[in-house]
């Protein structure tokens, strides 16, 4: 997490009802509605979460298999997909879900990661070839992350905070006794960001602000492990270590110095030359290389939309891909070969699909089907980016969804989401809980308000210091562009968000109280006192940063009180939805509980959802569901009535 005070596992929470209709039922089979010579078919939330999330994409030794995380037992586990068959088996069993992080280079065990009910103290595992699970990281207390194999694959290394809770220490892990050996002892606060292939170097990168950090680089060939600062000395701007060249000879770091956006830099190890890499018109999210270095796999956001491109390395020139289905490339890996490449595609209207290719080859495989059997695709639908004004003339972008149904002779209700963050973005890309909204007749409009990340470092500091007041008004204005197309009932519109999204919501019902006639709270901050003076201590590397854009509540308590929610909660009059996980470590359940109190009295209906297995995101489908039907029932009461 960088700038990001925001969700794991929650960008956008929606379930909602269909407006208009000319039926409606909640039975587990689809009907149609029809309206304007069209037919829609609207399918229940159980059907939409039918849908199979899934993600990763490590190659076996041998390149046979495939491991992913799947969610389709109803938590995330991992599974073993044949890439001739498309054969899936499960890896993993657990009451949380499992995140899979890689296979061994030299046999079939599996490092994973896992928390416990949604607490954020993730521990590094392994899978071994009987099928018994050793945890690598115990404690009640630790939080640890997976960082890389050395090049030969005898050892890997961790990061973990078990010396201290605030600060991630490196160490090496061997392969085969799983020996710890401490490597580096973070006493900088600085955070681990590449390590060379050979072992030698390692990246470190240090928030100075949330304008500035530099990247440093620790030899540890040297008798002092003293970090050397490598970029960001004398200027004030973003530098964060990306990855290494294959040949352990070069790091290419990222850097906002040269312009709005994101650019990537290579650092010669030796001549200590800095050269740019790779621009854009947007910031480049990623670069990365196969295992040789033959291939390099790099990501834009280009206005929303991530934009992969796979290069060559030897021609300089991006791989002609085989015809695919309408979609964006993500999750890019090769196997160790570099003959096969596996991929996952996405779009507004299709969720990840695995695929494998043979490269070079004229045809691609896709390996899952993960849009529920019950879901016509076509039933679904694609957004427009849409931007427009706000109260200062400034642009806002934003990610317009039109449900089908929706005609100036028939008004539909709309939403405006805002994302998490601080700093979030909303994003195109698959969505269950979005979609079903959208095919139950509600218009969505995703407001990437000023402070949001991608459209450039001005405008992503715009908020800093003015959370809850210039960025509220832009959601505001997001409202009034609802208002200004013909085909949204401007008296029906609503506001929802998760983590910011959801502070952003509690905040509109309580400082514009006229402006909105529903609010979704989803894991939403609203006592900024409390939230600041109580954050995870893992967070003290970037706690500068997260200061310097909310303010230090050592100075700035006054502000801090003014834009919380809870102590305004007496203006809030209009019925309001909270959604809390029990073991949140970012957004305390005494928070919701204390906002729904003070709601309740005075006399607006309010709706607490408390999972008990959750914490600042969902993880498992049932509550996803759950939740969806909650926002169903709640929207079909309150806003389209």
């Amino acid at each position: 997490m960088k700038k990001h005070f925001q969700l794991a596992a929650v960008a956008c929470a929606l379930g909602l009802a269909l407006a208009g209709c000319s039926q409606t039922t909640h039975s587990d089979k689809p009907i149609e509605v029809v309206q304007q010579a069209q037919t829609v078919k609207q399918y229940d939330a159980e059907t939409f979460f039918d849908t199979t999330s899934i993600r990763g994409s490590s190659f076996s030794p041998n390149g046979d298999k495939i491991l992913v995380s799947s969610d389709e037992s109803g938590i995330y586990s991992l599974y073993a997909v044949d890439i001739k068959t498309a054969k899936k088996t499960r890896l993993t069993d657990f009451q949380d879900s499992t995140y899979a992080v890689r296979y061994f280079p030299n046999d079939e065990r599996v490092i994973f990661t896992k928390d416990s009910g949604g607490n954020e103290r993730f521990h590094v595992y392994v899978r071994e070839l009987d099928g018994s699970v050793k945890d690598l990281t115990p404690g009640d207390e630790t939080r640890a992350r997976f960082a890389g194999f050395t090049e030969d694959g005898t050892h890997f290394y961790i990061t973990s905070n078990q010396r201290d809770a605030k600060f991630m220490d490196l160490y090496r892990v061997d392969a085969k006794s799983y020996e710890v050996t401490p490597v580096y002892q973070n006493k900088m606060g600085l955070d681990v960001g590449a390590i060379s292939p050979d072992g030698r170097f390692i990246a470190l990168s240090k928030n100075n602000s949330n304008k500035d950090s530099d990247v440093f680089i620790l030899d540890t060939m040297k008798k002092t492990l003293k970090p050397e600062l490598i970029a960001g000395k004398d200027v004030e701007a973003t530098f964060g270590p990306e990855t290494f060249s294959r040949d352990s000879k070069a790091l290419y770091y990222s850097t906002n110095a040269k312009g709005e956006f994101a650019q990537i830099w290579r650092y010669d190890l030796t001549s200590g030359e800095h050269r740019l890499a790779l621009k854009d018109e947007w910031d480049v999210n990623f670069i990365y290389f196969s295992k040789s270095g033959r291939y390099q796999v790099s990501g834009v956001n280009a206005d929303a939309s991530t934009k992969v491109t796979v290069m060559d390395t030897k021609t300089g020139q991006s791989i002609a891909m085989p015809s695919l289905p309408a979609g964006n490339l993500r999750g890019v890996n090769f196997s160790a070969d570099e003959k096969t490449m596996a991929f996952y595609l996405n779009s507004d209207t299709s969720p990840n699909n695995l695929f494998v290719w043979q490269v070079g080859s004229s045809n691609a495989s896709q390996l899952t089907n993960s849009l529920s059997a019950a879901i016509d695709q076509n039933d679904l639908v694609e957004s427009t980016i849409v931007r427009f004004k706000s109260f200062d003339g400034l642009e806002i972008p934003g990610v317009l969804y039109k449900p089908k149904q929706a005609n100036s002779k028939n008004k539909v209700p709309a939403l405006v989401w805002v994302h998490g963050g601080p700093g979030g973005q909303s994003r195109t890309g698959y969505s269950a809980m979005q979609q079903h909204l959208v095919n139950h007749g509600y218009a969505i409009f995703a407001v990437n308000n000023r402070g949001s990340s991608g459209y450039g470092k001005t405008f992503f500091h715009l908020d800093d210091k003015k959370h809850g007041t210039d960025d509220l008004q832009d959601i505001v204005y997001g409202k009034k562009h609802l208002q200004s197309l013909d085909w949204v009932d401007g008296d029906k519109i609503g506001i929802m968000g998760g983590s910011y999204g959801g502070f952003m919501t509690a905040a509109a019902l309580a400082f514009e109280p006229e402006e909105f006639k529903v609010g979704i709270n989803i894991f939403g901050v609203t006592n900024w006192v409390r939230t600041l003076n109580s954050i995870p201590p893992w967070w003290e590397s970037f706690k500068k940063a997260l200061y310097d854009e909310m303010g230090d509540p050592a100075t700035d308590g006054e502000r801090h009180r003014a834009i919380s929610p809870l102590f305004h909660a007496k203006n809030i009059t209009k019925p309001l939805m909270v959604i809390q996980g029990a073991n949140d470590p970012r957004v305390l359940q005494v928070e919701s509980d204390e906002l729904v109190a003070a709601v309740k009295a005075n006399g607006v209906p309010v709706e607490y959802v408390l999972f008990d297995d959750e914490g600042h995101g969902f993880t498992k489908k049932e509550n996803r569901i759950e939740a969806s039907n909650a926002y169903l029932k709640f929207l079909n009461t309150y806003l389209n009535n």
